[in-house]
């Protein structure tokens, strides 16, 4: 099955990466989200994120960002999305939200379209349960920034059928990435990891055993991370290392995920990290 039109839904950081790579790689994208602000701030962000490139990439030839921004239609009517042949959902990571998406999203879309979960935690088995093309249902677990990292999950939910599973690869293949195929488990294998690492990293500077700063450099300077697990959660967004925390503390019932008191006061003040301009560290 060879895809041209992709439908990305949600236009928060981790839908703009996901359609500017496809913009990129020559698909035609149908970018759908609420509200017309929050699709014209995604236009100029990957504007933005396009000069960025060529301006840090010299070597490799970037195309004019007008030219990238013409195969991306910015829409708020799910309706425009009958036409996509696979679609790559980034909704915030709450079952009420992804539940509802995925039942219009079913109405209105082909049998034959692949829908592919970009979740930080939320189970692909669940998720395919509210739809009528279970071996159709996926899990693409991208990583951020999107147009530069090269390595994602695949997710197999417990009826996904390897022709999806074929056709996601090929799509990946295209987008300059390689997928390496798990299967279904709440957080998979990079956020079970991963949200307990940074929700610990939390209780330390809560506990103040150590400044955020110093967390940091230990893992940078002692294991040769490129970020620590404070800078990570900021890229990220400390609102969804949150739901995403919460997503596995329900699904495991083991108090090892309960999420850390000082994460739960920091999203409720709305530091959520870069995209609010503090969390951690300060980015105004």
């Amino acid at each position: 099955m060879d895809i041209q039109v992709v439908g990305v839904v949600g236009a928060g950081v981790m839908g703009i990466g996901v359609a500017q790579n496809l913009a990129q790689t020559g698909h035609q994208v149908i970018l759908v989200d609420i509200a017309d602000r929050i699709l014209e701030k995604a236009k100029q962000e990957i504007a933005q994120n396009i000069r960025f490139q060529g301006f840090f990439n010299k070597s490799e030839k970037i195309e004019n960002p007008s030219e990238i921004l013409s195969r991306i239609k910015f829409t708020t009517d799910y309706q425009f999305l009958e036409s996509a042949e696979f679609i790559i959902e980034n909704t915030t990571e709450k079952w009420d939200i992804k539940k509802e998406v995925y039942a219009q999203l079913d109405a209105i879309c082909p049998q034959e379209t692949i829908f592919a979960a970009n979740t930080s935690a939320i189970p692909i088995t669940r998720i395919a349960s509210v739809t009528e093309r279970s071996p159709k249902v996926i899990g693409i677990h991208f990583m951020n920034p999107v147009p530069i990292k090269s390595m994602v999950e695949i997710i197999s939910g417990y009826h996904t059928s390897q022709e999806t599973i074929e056709t996601v690869k090929k799509v990946l293949t295209q987008m300059g990435k390689e997928g390496i195929l798990v299967n279904d488990s709440p957080g998979f294998v990079s956020n079970r990891v991963l949200m307990l690492t940074i929700n610990e990293a939390v209780f330390l500077l809560q506990d103040r055993v150590a400044s955020a700063s110093d967390v940091d450099r230990i893992f940078k300077g002692c294991f040769g991370h490129k970020m620590g697990p404070l800078e990570t959660a900021d890229l990220i967004g400390l609102d969804t290392i949150l739901f995403s925390i919460e997503v596995l503390y329900e699904s495991f019932n083991d108090s090892k995920y309960r999420p850390c008191p000082l994460l739960k006061k920091m999203v409720d003040a709305g530091l959520y990290g870069r995209k609010s301009g503090q969390g951690f560290y300060a980015y105004k």
